[in-house]
């Protein structure tokens, strides 16, 4: 601000002052905010996704004490989470064992009974076996095509000229040259390995098969037709659920007629009670819209009545005026103080540290009781997160007048105080988890399927996508291969009644006929 023309008294000068001194504290925090928003994109794109905090320190927010009243907890195996099983290093027992033995050197002075030198190469003696060491090494054979013949012969009566012939057996697609375990493969192949399709082709290419990719493309169509039955009673089953978690994703979409991609979304909606010790099947139902506008969640969740965890997008609020009971997300509440932990250097004594420590606090409880019943959970909950919970809350009451509301901290905080109620719904109901991590760790193959396609061709390819996410991503949360799930699928859904088309889902597939585990998201 420049000095006023003429004479300068005090008061013009104090004033002169004032002017400057809140200029410069509105560019101090517009420095803040935009390298906070430097580091978090540079962190974005180049960065670790991981957003563990290792406290330097002794933690200094302690659990409560546990009250003398409190039930120990029930010996029960903890729930695992989802898409990440515990994994056995040692080489499956399943595969086939090829044996080769490798003889030392020995002269023909002495033979075994299989005719087999065992001469002493030292002293000429007989040599007689005292053991063997025994190592394994993994080798791969490649994967290889081969042809089915359906032969049906016709069988004519001598006496009364009748003609018999077997009816010719069904296929995923009719007419089609594709086998159940050829479209399995490449369903999974794009949706579940992310391969595209002109990458398959050229692969294929190189077997002596040479499918083009648009062959591919109206495989994955016609498929994806046959399967609309079982996704109906996959969301059936979803939008049946007393709670679920919702998540959503951008996805970019080829635009016809313009030349370029616009922003459509994939939702998901994922049906996990694990963690509560509930044996119901967890089970992931996608849905693509062209945007992101509110409409959409709700025409998906139109009859849902339940527990909805989700993040703050401001398109839930109408569900949960609806009648839908929100429960907010604890990573998400945490994510605003890691990014200003690491923009501080990661100091120990930076308030986001503070912040981190009270809330690793809240899921260390958390670790201790996965797996439990919604009872057992919500004791626990109440007498030892309960008390955590009131002090984090006076403590970010406390630094809201002490703090600029255009800053990054303020915004910190008034994140979890706007959705407290929502935030600390997890504490009496111990069906609801403390994050909505299951719906995120669902969007993963999004996301890495995102790095290998530059876009999708169009609305109708993303709805296919959502639909064969949906049945690949909820084969995998039921510890099943997804391609021998949906082989077997393949293989008799287009004979199989409609009004039974639920014995199809995995967990009914998979107690009927059992399949390979899967081994690794």
């Amino acid at each position: 601000m420049p000095l006023p023309p003429g004479p300068h008294t005090v008061e013009s000068l104090l004033r002169v002052i004032e002017a400057r001194d809140a200029e410069l504290v509105l560019l101090k925090l517009m420095n803040e905010k935009l390298r906070l928003q430097l580091a978090r994109r540079i962190r974005d794109q180049y960065g670790a996704s991981s957003e563990r905090f290792d406290d330097g320190q002794r933690t200094l927010i302690e659990p409560a004490p546990l009250p003398p009243e409190l039930p120990p907890l029930p010996k029960a195996a903890p729930a695992p989470a989802a898409n990440a099983p515990a994994l056995d290093r040692s080489l499956p027992s399943h595969l086939p064992r090829e044996e080769l033995v490798h003889q030392p050197p020995a002269t023909h002075a002495h033979h075994d009974s299989a005719g087999q030198a065992c001469g002493c190469s030292a002293c000429g003696g007989r040599l007689r076996r005292i053991g063997a060491d025994v190592s394994e090494q993994l080798e791969y054979v490649p994967s290889r095509f081969k042809v089915i013949r359906h032969v049906r012969p016709k069988l004519a009566c001598v006496k009364c000229q009748t003609i018999f012939q077997a009816e010719a057996p069904s296929r995923p697609i009719v007419r089609g040259i594709a086998g159940a375990a050829f479209m399995a493969h490449v369903m999974v192949s794009k949706y579940c390995d992310h391969i595209p399709l002109y990458r398959q082709s050229r692969i294929n290419a190189r077997s002596g098969v040479h499918i083009d990719r648009s062959t591919l493309a109206r495989w994955v169509g016609q498929g994806e037709k046959l399967l609309d039955p079982l996704l109906a009673a996959l969301s059936r089953y979803v939008l049946a659920a007393e709670k679920l978690h919702a998540d959503d994703t951008p996805v970019p979409v080829l635009s016809p007629g313009k030349g370029k991609t616009k922003e459509g979304r994939l939702w998901v909606y994922v049906r996990d009670n694990r963690p509560a010790a509930s044996e119901e099947a967890p089970a992931a139902w996608f849905q693509y819209s062209p945007d992101r506008e509110g409409r959409h969640p709700r025409e998906h969740l139109e009859k849902f009545r339940g527990v909805l965890q989700a993040d703050g997008y401001s398109g839930w609020a109408r569900l949960y005026a609806q009648g839908v009971t929100e429960a907010a997300c604890w990573a998400h509440a945490r994510r605003p103080w890691w990014d200003l932990y690491v923009s501080t250097g990661r100091s120990e004594d930076s308030v986001a540290a503070q912040a981190l420590r009270r809330i690793k606090a809240l899921y260390a409880i958390e670790e201790d009781i996965r797996g439990q019943p919604p009872d057992v959970r919500r004791t626990h909950r109440q007498a030892r997160a309960g008390p955590l919970l009131q002090e984090y809350h006076d403590w970010l009451t406390g630094m809201v007048g002490r703090v600029s509301r255009k800053s990054e901290l303020a915004q910190a905080i008034a994140y979890s105080l706007t959705r407290w109620q929502a935030l600390t719904r997890y504490r009496d109901d111990g069906r609801i988890e403390i994050d909505n991590s299951a719906a995120e760790r669902s969007l993963r193959g999004v996301a890495l399927g995102r790095s290998n396609f530059l876009f999708m061709g169009s609305d109708a390819g993303a709805e296919r996508a959502a639909a064969m996410y949906s049945l690949v991503e909820t084969a995998k949360l039921n510890g099943l291969d997804p391609q021998a799930y949906l082989r077997a699928v393949f293989e008799r859904i287009a004979e199989h009644r409609v009004d039974r088309v639920h014995e199809l889902l995995p967990w009914n597939i998979g107690r009927a006929e059992p399949l390979p585990q899967r081994q690794a998201a």
